[in-house]
C-alpha cells in the first residue's frame, strides 16, 4: 500500500503529517514554508508514493467556512494541476489547534515548547489525519 499525506496548509507554514506504508497510524512529517511547499511536496513524491492526500478544511464552530478557506482551495486546485493523479479529499480541521495545544500538555512538553508554532502546525496534520483514517474504519 501506498501512504496517504495530510496537509494542514497555513498561510505562512503548512503542517505535514502522513501514514506508514500499511495506513495504520499516522505521524508528523514536518513544517514546512507555505510559500515552498510546492517544491517541497516535488521532492517528497519523488522519494515516496503517496495514494491520496488529505487536506484539512477550515471552518469556523458553526460550520461556516473560515478566511482561510479561499487560501486553501487555492492551494488544492494548485495541487491538483501539478499532481493530477494524487486525488485531494478535504476534511474538517476545527478544534485541531487545541487538539494540538492539548496533545502539547499531556505530553508534559514545557510552555517555551508549546509555543513553537510549526510544532502545532504539524500535530495539527498529524491529528487531521489520524482523525480520517478513524473515519474510514466506521
Amino acid at each position: 500500500m501506498a501512504r496517504i499525506l495530510s496537509i494542514d496548509y497555513g498561510k505562512k507554514r503548512t503542517g505535514l503529517a502522513v501514514t506508514d506504508p500499511l495506513q495504520i497510524i499516522a505521524g508528523g512529517l514536518a513544517t514546512v514554508t507555505s510559500s515552498k511547499l510546492m517544491d517541497w511536496l516535488r521532492d517528497y513524491f519523488q522519494r515516496e508514493t503517496v495514494e491520496m492526500v488529505v487536506v484539512g478544511e477550515p471552518r469556523q464552530p458553526n460550520g461556516e467556512p473560515s478566511e482561510n478557506l479561499a487560501r486553501v482551495m487555492q492551494f488544492v486546485r494548485q495541487f491538483q494541476k501539478s499532481f493530477p493523479d494524487i486525488p485531494v479529499t478535504m476534511y474538517d480541521e476545527r478544534y485541531t489547534s487545541v487538539l494540538a495545544h492539548q496533545a502539547m500538555i499531556d505530553g508534559g512538553l514545557h510552555r517555551k515548547a508549546r509555543q513553537n508554532k510549526a510544532l502545532v502546525d504539524e500535530i495539527s496534520a498529524t491529528i487531521i489525519l489520524q482523525s480520517f483514517l478513524e473515519s474510514r474504519r466506521k
